[in-house]
């Protein structure tokens, strides 16, 4: 993408560091009061008021967290502001403000980052957020970017990892493991492009995997869900690095145990179809393979009746005492130990 020769090619060095983020910013506008000042001075200006800001950052890099082969700028400034926004939800908080950092090589031109921008630019328009700040600087080698997302919730809304009692329901929202098949079909497609540069994927029969992979959601409606149904989680996280690190995290961070059963995780019928095509098993997808930023909480028995039948929200589980221990309860019946086998990135 960044090498097609007919495309204009603005040279980053013509603009400057200040011309470069006023470019790029100029059509970004401020919808949320509290935001005092956005971008244009030292530092952004914000005013709260009564409520509790939360604050959130991740760092992208070029050849760890995303490729650029079949990841097009646009969906990665898009995906960028995803994966922030979903740790804000996590927190039971509304997000309102967003900083953007990027590195980047000579090999990229302003053109480059245009599409980039157009695609954070989308996500604040759709989420409602308002890009106050950043940076942009060089790089030595590809592109790094970092966002911190800023939200804010009254008190005693705000729901922690920490807040999970023995008895509660686990929650999951919308379906799992469909983000790590759609990275196994561009990974695949990716190779057979390298021993034939002439042939043409056809990705249509994994389009919802594959967009699951290359442009998520944050689940802020779940968030304005939870609101509607009266219901406020006692413990919640985003589920980034696969469903049974992200129980495991609740339950240290609750001091409690889990059963999770298997026959409850749900599954897109796209999800079924790609894992036995790649001969893998849905479930352990579901479990570590991550990326799907769907919200995984728990709530209070007596909230059942408000959340049962609700085509966005599955309970998969509960919370047991921490004697008990975390298990997979399987289809047969058997208990297995959950294990943290998500995403690592030191890794190699």
């Amino acid at each position: 993408m960044l090498e097609d020769k007919n495309t204009p090619r603005t040279k980053l060095e013509e603009l400057g560091e200040f011309g470069l983020i006023d470019h790029l910013t100029k059509n970004f506008e401020i919808k949320h009061k509290s935001t005092v000042k956005g971008i244009g001075d030292d530092a952004a200006i914000l005013d709260y008021n009564q409520e509790k800001m939360v604050v959130t950052t991740d760092l992208l890099v070029e050849g760890v967290h995303f490729d650029l082969s079949y990841m097009p700028l646009k969906h990665l400034g898009y995906k960028a502001v995803m994966v922030n926004l979903s740790d804000v939800y996590a927190m039971n908080a509304t997000a309102k403000q967003i900083t953007v950092s990027i590195a980047v090589s000579n090999r990229f031109p302003l053109e480059a980052l245009e599409e980039f921008y157009d695609g954070v630019a989308t996500a604040c328009k759709i989420y409602n957020v308002d890009l106050i700040g950043g940076d942009t600087t060089s790089s030595t080698k590809g592109m790094l970017i970092s966002i911190t997302a800023l939200g804010a919730a009254v008190t005693e809304k705000i729901t922690q990892r920490s807040g999970a009692k023995e008895n509660d329901l686990l929650v999951v929202s919308g379906d799992l493991g469909g983000a790590y098949l759609g990275l196994q079909v561009l990974e695949r497609e990716k190779e057979v492009f390298k021993v034939n540069p002439n042939n043409q994927p056809d990705l249509e029969p994994y389009s919802y995997i594959v967009e699951r992979q290359l442009k998520p959601e944050a689940r802020k409606d779940i968030i304005e869900l939870l609101e509607k149904l009266d219901v406020t989680p006692t413990a919640m996280i985003d589920i980034s690095d696969g469903l049974s690190s992200e129980i495991l995290h609740i339950c240290k961070a609750s001091k409690v145990g889990c059963n999770l059963f298997e026959d409850k995780i749900p599954l897109d019928p796209t999800v079924i179809s790609a894992a036995e095509e790649f001969k893998m098993d849905g479930t352990m997808i579901a479990l570590s393979g991550g990326e799907d930023y769907e919200l995984l909480f728990t709530v209070d028995q007596k909230d059942f009746p408000k959340i049962k039948a609700n085509p966005n929200l599955t309970v998969i589980g509960h919370m047991t005492d921490k004697s008990n221990g975390q298990h997979l309860i399987a289809r047969d019946g058997s208990q297995i130990p959950l294990k943290a086998q998500g995403w690592n990135s030191f890794e190699n």
